[in-house]
């Protein structure tokens, strides 16, 4: 039902207006604005609306306008002006505004980023969603709390180059590398560069979370100067280009039967059936083929092909059967919970891997397990 904007609040607008208290003002302005907020109204009460929150913009006392900034700081009724203009006012007024109102533009917040101080750009790193072209300026002109601020947002959406930029800028500043290293998503070139500048906790973290290239994560996993461990099982499963990660390893003659099995035990089929197709030297659409015969024949003639020990076949032959049976389930969509099952499932058959390979699986079940536990607390 549509509301008159002017029989909405007559009593606390007189307030609003002529109010000699800025207290009393301050209350009717949170009124007024919540009112407005909630209406249901034409084109001609949005625009009286709207200038009631200019002449709310306009008071001298810093209380009324943070009660305007504070009770429409999500909102979309918001006039573009008007947020604006509170931007550009005290903190208390601005920043509620800059973390939250839709109603800014990229370029607006864009030009706020270079041209204010460090609260503003950092009230915008803070956002709920950055868009690219802002994560650029803060990558760009942000102080270090800003950078940092945005580098901890997963929703602030950072370019390559952009990271790559604020490292540039921030070689030598730990905190901001470290900040770069515990996002969620990072592209491989970032998370090289980054192997070399963090501290070994953090580099713990980075190789064991992040993809990396082949190359890289050997070179980790082979030098014994390199006190950071990696998880090549892991590291199978976060590539991008299987295929390649595969054929790297078979070069440096660590595509290993052990390293296979433990990817297959974990439910990550993709890397096992191109890693079986690398030792196999046969076509990845003909080795898909034969590891999902509904037959006992197909596994059996791949695996032999790629040239696997005899004695671990059953194993093999177990894990697939865990990860078909698990699949055919459906309804697990969680991605530890799926490889804790299915862990579950192959060291629940009978199989023959090795007393280190089982240690292993039981170290990682035990870990997925409380990864589980935490996500559903």
């Amino acid at each position: 039902m549509s509301m008159h904007v002017a029989a909405l609040t007559d009593a606390d607008l007189k307030t609003l207006m002529k109010g000699p208290l800025e207290d009393d003002r301050a209350a009717a302005a949170h009124k007024v604005c919540r009112k407005i907020d909630r209406a249901v109204m034409t084109d001609e009460e949005r625009a009286a609306a709207q200038d009631i929150l200019r002449m709310m913009a306009r008071d001298v006392s810093e209380i009324v306008r943070r009660a305007l900034a504070v009770t429409l700081r999500q909102s979309p009724v918001l006039p573009r002006d008007v947020a604006l203009k509170l931007a550009r006012d005290v903190d208390s007024v601005a920043l509620p505004v800059l973390n939250f109102s839709p109603a800014f533009t990229d370029e607006d917040l864009v030009e706020i980023v270079r041209e204010m101080g460090e609260s503003r750009q950092i009230a915008i790193a803070g956002r709920p969603y950055v868009p690219e072209k802002v994560a650029s300026a803060i990558a760009e002109h942000g102080v270090e709390k800003a950078v940092k601020a945005a580098c901890a947002n997963d929703n602030c959406s950072f370019a390559e180059a952009a990271l790559q930029r604020l490292l540039d800028r921030f070689e030598e500043n730990t905190a901001v590398a470290d900040g770069v290293a515990h996002r969620k998503l990072l592209p491989i070139a970032v998370s090289e560069r980054l192997v070399t500048l963090v501290s070994e906790q953090v580099r713990e973290h980075l190789v064991n979370h992040h993809a990396l290239s082949p190359q890289t994560a050997l070179q980790i996993a082979v030098a014994t100067r390199e006190r950071a461990t990696i998880d090549l099982v892991d590291q199978a499963a976060r590539t991008h280009d299987p295929k390649g990660f595969a054929a790297e390893l078979n070069r440096h003659d660590r595509l290993t039967a052990s390293l296979l099995l433990r990817a297959l035990a974990h439910g990550h089929m993709t890397f096992f059936e191109w890693g079986l197709s690398e030792l196999a030297g046969v076509p990845h659409h003909r080795t898909w083929l034969m590891v999902h015969d509904a037959g006992p024949l197909g596994l059996r003639a791949i695996y032999e092909r790629a040239g696997l020990p005899v004695r671990l076949y059953a194993a093999y032959r177990a894990g697939v059967d865990a990860y078909r049976s698990l699949e055919a389930e459906g309804g697990v969509r969680d991605r530890a919970q799926f490889q804790e099952r299915m862990l579950q499932r192959f060291l629940t058959q009978h199989q023959s891997a090795s007393r280190e390979d089982l240690d292993y699986l039981m170290e990682k079940m035990d870990r997925l397990g409380e990864e589980v536990r935490a996500n559903a607390a």
